[in-house]
């Protein structure tokens, strides 16, 4: 069954022409990923088939009584709404059958009317069909897993993360027939991205996506278009025969290139010997010079798989950390932890939010001091060190300026390439390096950071989330640049095909300020900690099952279950609130010292208490 058909489809953006003249299809149940590299139309073909943006020309069809769903790289929400209201402020049956039903039950509340009465009896029936009964607790199990708690907390009191991920939460529950899903992993961790995969697999509906996790790509889509050059080009499998079809597409465009060139000649010779007043018959053969000379003269840009940039020479001492700790208040984050980093060692840091990855990363680079212990760093050591702040420079100047205070020419391995040429690899195309750095978007902003800080021919890279922003190609450039960089290599990344084709082993932040070191792949590890979770789990019910005496198996909540489920949102909401004011109070600069340890203590059990409550939460919204 066809949901959506795209016939000749064109869009240019000034001068420059974004595709021309595609088409392609989707079917009922089919999930597809859209790949292309930043600024050649993703978004723009995803606004035309929202229609929140128009074509040139084509058209897109959509089938009929169709319910699609979008969720926007950059979603614009009512800021005064709270959480719940950004969730029910929409068209989906389910939302507007219970709207419908309390509205309904309000009325009989008030007045008891034989009419009322038949109206709610209705309403129960059209409940009852859609099964909306428990939605209410579906659409918070989803927020929760999103670590969205404070259900009541108005939408400019989020974080920009947070936002985004509400938007997703609302998206995945309107029950939609086809969805539209433009960077959907961003600012989401790595148990909400699996726990996303496994609901979308789940999920009955037709999938358009645009991602840069190959591994979110892999696990959840089954079929890749791809827009190049303003074409489409469709592959039927995942990320890997994406890339293997991509490159035999390639060799065999080249071959016809190479063959188009010569032919080319030879009528270019013609068209110069060919009188002015030509006769009929060799108006076919000049109409096919024009289509081969289109042909001869097109390009393919393959050089992005050789990026090689020079980085410093470096010594036999490269990092000791000796027995340092640090902790914020009551909150110990590192507790005497020491290592000796070797020659081109790479490790991946890893952990929960909170637990002090940020604060190690600061500690090593000397941007803080430790409590006890130090961090001794060798004399020919030059830091590289990506942060998720990103780039503040002290004017504001052209991109390309920018970027020629630290280098005029680029050495890539055995050949040199000029600034302009080495911003085209990191797509920052020539119109683009003429902009004033305040007119990029916080994407390109972030991009031009990672590109500097490589350029600065560091010989220890720390690289906080570098796969923001990026997309496919740039991402496999970037990791291409890294397999063969010769330093030393920190990685934090939630993209877990980047962080297993990168380190060599884990540096894992469990918490209280211990630290371990698992050498492992991070989805060896990734394995081994789901399963030892669910073994932890299953021991402790089966110790539970031996102190307790024999009984009947409860399918549904108790009373008691219920009531501990309604106290726990209510604390939770308590804790939510709490934790605000806790924020600002460490934020205002008008406590003293002591108040400001016994904030931050607070602050950590707050964490811990919503985790823990958070928990308990969702065990038993499963029996509500």
């Amino acid at each position: 069954m066809n949901y959506l058909t795209v016939e000749n489809l064109t869009k240019s953006y000034n001068a420059k022409i974004l595709f021309e003249e595609i088409s392609f299809g989707i079917e009922k149940g089919e999930k597809i990923a859209l790949i292309a590299k930043n600024g050649a139309g993703k978004t723009t073909l995803l606004n035309i088939i929202a229609e929140k943006d128009i074509p040139e020309n084509g058209k897109v069809v959509l089938r009929k009584d169709l319910k699609l769903s979008y969720l926007h790289q950059n979603p614009k929400m009512n800021e005064n709404f709270s959480v719940m209201e950004v969730v029910f402020d929409s068209d989906s049956e389910p939302i507007k059958t219970i709207l419908n039903y309390e509205e309904i039950l309000e009325k009989v509340n008030n007045s008891n009317t034989p009419a009322n009465q038949k109206a709610l009896e209705k309403s129960m029936q059209e409940m009852d069909a859609l099964d909306a009964w428990n939605y209410d607790t579906k659409i918070k199990e989803i927020l929760f897993r999103f670590k969205i708690f404070d259900l009541s907390q108005k939408v400019y009191e989020l974080s920009g993360g947070q936002q985004k991920r509400l938007a997703l939460a609302k998206i995945i529950t309107e029950k939609s027939d086809f969805i539209i899903l433009d960077e959907p992993t961003n600012h989401l961790d790595v148990d909400m991205i699996e726990w996303l995969e496994s609901y979308l697999n789940n999920l009955n509906t037709s999938l358009f996506i645009v991602t840069h996790d190959r591994e979110f790509l892999n696990n959840v889509c089954n079929e890749i278009i791809e827009l190049e050059n303003g074409n489409i080009y469709r592959y039927k499998g995942n990320f890997s025969y994406f890339l293997e079809k991509k490159a035999e597409r390639e060799s065999l465009e080249l071959r016809e290139i190479e063959k188009a060139k010569n032919l080319y000649r030879t009528e270019l010779d013609w068209m110069r010997r060919m009188p002015q007043a030509r006769a009929t018959k060799a108006k076919a053969r000049i109409d096919a010079f024009y289509q081969l000379e289109t042909k001869a003269k097109k390009r393919i840009d393959n050089t992005a798989h050789e990026l090689n940039v020079e980085s410093r020479r470096m010594g036999k001492k490269i990092l000791e950390i000796k027995n340092i700790s640090k902790a914020f208040g009551e909150k110990n984050l590192i507790d005497d932890f020491s290592y000796t980093f070797k020659r081109g060692e790479r490790i991946g840091i890893v952990g929960e939010n909170g637990s002090g990855k940020s604060t190690f990363l600061n500690l090593i680079t000397g941007l803080i001091s430790p409590d006890i212990g130090e961090v001794v760093k060798g004399h020919t050591i030059e830091f590289g060190y990506y942060t998720q702040e990103g780039l503040k420079p002290i004017k504001d100047n052209k991109v390309i300026d920018i970027v020629k205070e630290i280098a005029e020419v680029v050495p890539m391995g055995k050949k040199s390439f000029s600034v302009s040429q080495f911003l085209e690899y990191f797509n920052f195309p020539h119109s683009l390096q003429y902009n004033y750095y305040s007119s990029l978007s916080g994407g390109e902003k972030r991009r031009l950071y990672l590109l500097i800080t490589l350029l600065k021919s560091p010989n220890f890279l720390i690289l906080d989330e570098p796969t923001n922003d990026l997309d496919i190609l740039t991402l496999n450039l970037l990791e291409n640049f890294l397999n063969t960089f010769q330093g030393c290599l920190i990685l934090v990344s939630h993209d877990r095909q980047f962080m297993d084709n990168l380190v060599d082993h884990l540096f894992v932040f469990e918490g209280n300020g211990n630290i371990k070191d698992y050498h492992s792949s991070y989805s060896e590890f990734r394995k081994n900690k789901l399963t030892h979770e669910s073994r932890l789990k299953n021991l402790q019910k089966s110790e539970k099952e031996k102190t307790e005496k024999p009984k009947q198996i409860i399918q549904k909540a108790t009373y008691k279950q219920k009531k501990e489920f309604e106290k726990l949102e209510i604390e939770i909401d308590q804790l939510e609130s709490e934790k605000k004011q806790v924020i600002e109070r460490l934020n205002s600069g008008n406590e003293t010292s002591e108040e400001l340890q016994k904030l931050s203590s607070r602050f950590g059990e707050i964490e811990k208490l919503l985790e823990e409550k958070g928990d308990r939460w969702l065990e038993l919204s499963e029996l509500m």
